[in-house]
This record gives C-alpha cells, structure tokens and sequence, in this order.
C-alpha cells in the first residue's frame, strides 16, 4: 500500500511533483516560445533528478555556482554544457575547472584580468571558453557595460582563451516589491543590449547573451538581443517569490512538513521544525515583503514569527482548529537554502509518496587527501 506524507515522521522535506513538473515545464516552453535557450542555475535544488528533468524537457545546459556543482553533474546526469556563474582563482581551483573542461563544454566567467590571466598561464596549449559577467545593477560582480570591451580587448592577448558571450544577474530585483520588477527587467535589458552592442562595435563576435533571475524571466526572455536564460528558484518557488508576484501558494512544489508539539498560550503554537530547516532568510538582498519565516500552507491565520535550531514559534491571529499533534506544511522563505539543508526530498502526488530525490549535487563535498 502507497505510503503518505501523513505518516512521515517530522521534519520531512516534501516536493509536490506535479507542482514541480508543472513549474519546470512553463519555463521551458516560455524559454521554446521565445527561442532562447535555458540554462537553469543548479544551486536551488543541487538534484541529479531534477536536472535530469529539466534536460529531458529540453534545458541546453546548466549553470552553476560552485567547482562542487559542476564535478557532480557533470559525472552523474550526462549534462555536456556547463556555465560557472562565478570567476575562479587558485592553483587547486583552476586544475579543476582545466579537469573539467576536458570532459564538458565548459563556460567559464570573468569580470577582470587576474583569473583570466592565471588559468590562461595554466592552460598553456589548451583553449577554453568564456563569459564576460556584467554588472546590470547588483553591484556584486561584474563590469559596468561600458567597461566589457575594455575588457575583452585586455583579454584578447590570451589566445587560449575564447570569448563568446556575456551574462548577468539582476539579483537585485529581491530588494524590490512586485510593482517595480517591470523597471528591474528593464534595467537588465537595456545594461545587456548596451554591453553587447558596445562589444560588437569593439570587433567581438558575441554567441549569446545571457541573464536570469526567476521573477525577470518572463519579459526578460521578449528581448530580442537575449538567448540566454539561466533561472533557478522556479522549480521550487518560495514565499520571496510569493510576495513578488511571482509565483502562487500552490505553485510553490518545497514545503517542509512539521508537526504541532506544543500549545503554551492561546495565540502561540510550537513546531517541530526550526532553522535547520526553514533557514534564517527573511528577504535576499533586503526585501522586507515576507511575513516571519514561512507561508504555513493552508493556514493564513497563521505566521511563523520566531526559530530556534530545532523548532518554530507561530502565533494565531484568528480562529484555528490546530491542535496539538496535527502537522503542517511550510514554504520556507527561500527554498534554496531550505533544501539545501537535507539530504533528500521526498516526492509526493495529491499526498501519496511516490519516490526519493536525493539531494545530491552538492557544495563542499569533494573530500581533500591528508
């Protein structure tokens, strides 16, 4: 007999699977219907399956925030086209990204000459392809775009590498309310069109454009000079997207699953569930929008106002039949960090278990010799 995320023992980290197929196939068909070509960014969910999936459904390649990540997808999903989201220094660092680019097509990122120079200088013979990472408002990493040929002509001197395109993150646009997403989008555009028009006239033969965050992607993607997007959260979704219009309740395919053990007050409810789950992220990049530390799902009565490691503080601010020993789910605030906090996540259909998704293209897992 099927088994039920009712019977789970708590904390559990769940998946909707139909709200997750669903999720990865609107953005795929999005990204199809506008001929460009989707590169998710793997750090939400560091899944070997889930990366399957979205290759399956027609993903060109992924995009990848640590050396971690890319080793592992590339050795256990079949992925071919990897882009570091990341410039890349020192000696044990660099033999790893010249490792992998014998084995995938490999895109690595620069915003200046030092990392260029010293895989340039480790590469000798070899060649590699790059990326050059424009700042389009994040003021992370970066170079103005009226500052990428400056660049790429400072780079042209190292023959083994070979420039193809340009990439950005707006991930300011998490600092922002719903209302203004449009501007954000905007903004990417017009930094990515201006970069790559400055480049062209510079003599550069640029392949693509690329930019990516899940609330810009939709009219980002209209954009005529970007065939590139490298989204990541929406295959989850979160409670950030939620309050950036991005995304709604039922959307959201990650909750974590909780259980009622305490009812000290009239107003307060104690869970099973605390940071170690749900993450201390009350907004990237300063956005104020989300209420406490979660959406307890189907319970809008409900706000999770404080976690210590192990459980979580709700307060009640209307009627409610929970009681103690009843269980709840809850859309963590930033479902990367969320499910980057487990080992697996356990897949389930209108709440029946379906299978185990293992959580393992991970960071910081590629143990050392001593």
């Amino acid at each position: 007999m099927q088994k039920k995320i009712s019977e789970l023992t708590t904390p559990s980290f769940l998946v909707d699977l139909d709200a997750l197929e669903k999720n990865i196939d609107t953005y795929q068909n999005l990204a199809n219907e506008n001929n460009v070509d989707l590169y998710p960014m793997l750090k939400t969910h560091k899944s070997t399956l889930i990366t399957k999936m979205q290759i399956d459904r027609g993903a060109k390649g992924v995009l990848v925030g640590t050396l971690d990540e890319a080793e592992s997808v590339v050795a256990k999903s079949g992925v071919t086209k990897v882009m570091l989201a990341y410039p890349v220094i020192g000696e044990s660092n660099l033999e790893r990204v010249i490792a992998l680019n014998n084995i995938c097509d490999l895109y690595v990122a620069f915003d200046n000459e030092i990392p260029a120079m010293a895989l340039s200088e480790k590469l000798k013979d070899r060649t590699i392809k790059y990326q050059i990472i424009i700042n389009s408002g994040l003021n992370r990493f970066g170079v103005l775009p009226e500052k990428a040929a400056e660049l790429y002509n400072n780079l042209k001197k190292y023959s083994n590498l070979e420039f193809k395109g340009i990439s950005t993150h707006t991930g300011q646009v998490y600092g922002f309310s719903k209302n203004e997403i449009e501007d954000i989008t905007n903004q990417e555009i017009s930094t990515m069109s201006t970069a790559k028009n400055l480049l062209i006239e510079a003599g550069a033969t640029v392949e693509f454009v690329a930019t990516g965050t899940t609330p810009t992607f939709e009219k980002a993607i209209k954009s005529s000079d970007i065939n590139i997007s490298r989204p990541g959260n929406y295959v989850f979704f979160d409670a950030i997207q939620v309050a950036l219009g991005a995304a709604k309740e039922k959307d959201c395919s990650l909750t974590v699953l909780a259980t009622v053990i305490s009812h000290p007050t009239e107003d307060l409810f104690i869970l099973d569930c605390g940071s170690k789950c749900l993450g201390l992220d009350q907004g990237a990049h300063g956005n104020s929008l989300t209420k406490g530390f979660g959406i307890v799902k189907n319970h809008p009565e409900l706000t999770v106002i404080g976690l210590s490691e192990e459980v979580a503080k709700v307060k009640k601010e209307g009627p409610s039949a929970l009681k103690i020993g009843d269980k709840v789910e809850i859309i963590p605030n930033h479902s990367c960090s969320a499910a980057n906090m487990t080992s697996y996540l356990i897949g389930h259909r209108n709440g029946n278990i379906e299978k185990i998704i293992d959580v393992d293209i991970r960071g910081n897992s590629k143990k050392i010799d001593i």
